[in-house]
């Protein structure tokens, strides 16, 4: 899946995860899509939370290699 911005939360625990995606997000344009990578298995439930939060799409959740992928498309 194509993205406009990549941010590697790999080694960090929550919050972090979160927070490094919402400073990611912010210089995205509306539609545009952001990959989050984390190794913090919380990440699935507090991602799922943020995104609808902030009327961001989750479009897919991976795991690759050890850690997870989020795909989010940025909401108005």
């Amino acid at each position: 899946m194509e993205f406009q911005a990549l941010v590697d939360a790999k080694g960090l625990a929550c919050p972090m995860p979160v927070v490094k995606a919402k400073k990611g997000i912010e210089g995205l344009e509306t539609g545009e899509i952001l990959l989050l990578e984390t190794t913090d298995r919380g990440s699935l439930k507090d991602f799922q939370g943020w995104v609808k939060r902030t009327n961001h799409e989750l479009l897919k959740v991976e795991e690759h290699e050890g850690f997870f992928r989020f795909y989010v498309k940025k909401g108005e």
